[in-house]
């Protein structure tokens, strides 16, 4: 008998939640990342350092999965997105853990979990654990102009947990503001709270400006800016790039760490691609990155990337990407070196 009432209890929370919502306004999606990476400082565990996609070297390895349902009525909205891949473990690999009811091991299988209460057709509300507002680059691969991430993506918050008002001011201008647990966790590690914000400028369909920001405290008082611009000066070129500065109160001292990226996308045709980046990031104090060597984390990187759309929701995209620092801070086989080089190839779906 006890698998009968099982079943008939599963049919009735079905029927309840189908005549909770309107199927219209509900739809269900998924996306696969696979790759193979190789990391020409032959890293022997095979984690790739600094990075959060691809993460592993000389291995086909899935970069991310996830599965996801979106609501969008009159009055509300939502997301919950269940995730799982080497860059789910790389990047959630900090998520702090406080009690025995918190951390990790739930923490990083919830790519969005939000709900969302629109106070009228320009303002919406959401709280729970969301994408950050900063970066110009997505945690997934799919929405990015070249497949791996810049830097400053690398090392400014993913994700976030907390409260958000967004509001359209004009066509041209939205503004955000949050409150948040603090910097790229879900788990408190204080009693403190951070604030976020974001404003967006479109002038026309050719440009993007924005400006976010981050303040609070993390082991001191921390405050991030960051400046996006996106230009599109036809339907074959497209270019963004974005400035990170921040600031972190250490004792009787202030330290600063920043870099940039710019990146240009060209379509040889319907589909087919060439993306190009140059980029720097700068952390001489150790604020943000910890290096193998514990020497200043210094480094210029160049990457050139190539895609192709083999059907509507199919890609594949291949990279290669060289790095190089003012200090040996890329850790392989042969020891510690200030320069790195990768290549990968990846095929993703969307479902």
């Amino acid at each position: 008998m006890k698998p009968i009432r099982i079943i008939i209890l599963g049919c009735f929370a079905w029927t309840t939640f189908q005549s909770h919502a309107d199927s219209s306004s509900v739809q269900w999606g998924g996306f696969v990342d696979s790759y193979y990476a190789f990391d020409f400082s032959n890293p022997g565990d095979l984690d790739r350092q600094y990075t959060t996609q691809p993460a592993r070297h000389n291995e086909f390895n899935i970069n991310l999965a996830y599965i996801d349902v979106v609501a969008n009525r009159e009055k509300m909205r939502g997301r919950l997105a269940l995730q799982a891949g080497t860059s789910v473990q790389s990047n959630y690999s900090g998520e702090p853990g406080r009690g025995s009811v918190s951390g990790p091991l739930l923490s990083r299988h919830l790519q969005e979990a939000y709900a969302g209460y629109k106070i009228n057709k320009k303002t919406v509300v959401d709280a729970g654990i969301f994408f950050s507002h900063i970066g110009m680059e997505s945690f997934i691969s799919r929405d990015n102009p070249i497949y791996t991430r810049s830097l400053v993506g690398d090392y400014s918050p993913y994700y976030f947990s907390g409260a958000r008002v967004t509001s359209d001011l004009s066509p041209e201008w939205t503004v955000m503001g949050s409150v948040l647990n603090g910097w790229q966790n879900i788990s408190e590690t204080n009693g403190s709270k951070a604030f976020g914000g974001k404003i967006d400028y479109k002038p026309s369909g050719r440009w993007n400006w924005t400006y976010a920001n981050f303040i609070g405290n993390e082991n001191g008082f921390r405050h991030f800016h960051e400046f996006v611009v996106k230009f599109i000066p036809s339907s074959n070129w497209y270019f963004m790039s974005q400035f990170d500065l921040g600031w972190q109160d250490r004792g009787n001292t202030v330290r600063r760490w920043g870099g940039f990226s710019i990146i240009s996308r060209y379509a040889l045709s319907s589909t087919l691609a060439l993306a190009h980046r140059v980029e720097s990031y700068r952390d001489p104090h150790s604020v943000i990155v910890n290096t193998v060597s514990g020497r200043p984390f210094e480094v210029w990187g160049m990457s050139l990337g190539l895609d192709s759309q083999l059907t509507e929701n199919l890609v594949w995209r291949s990279e290669l990407r060289g790095f190089s620092g003012s200090q040996p801070v890329f850790q392989g086989k042969r020891g510690i070196s200030a320069q790195n080089g990768m290549w990968v190839t990846s095929l993703s779906a969307t479902f």
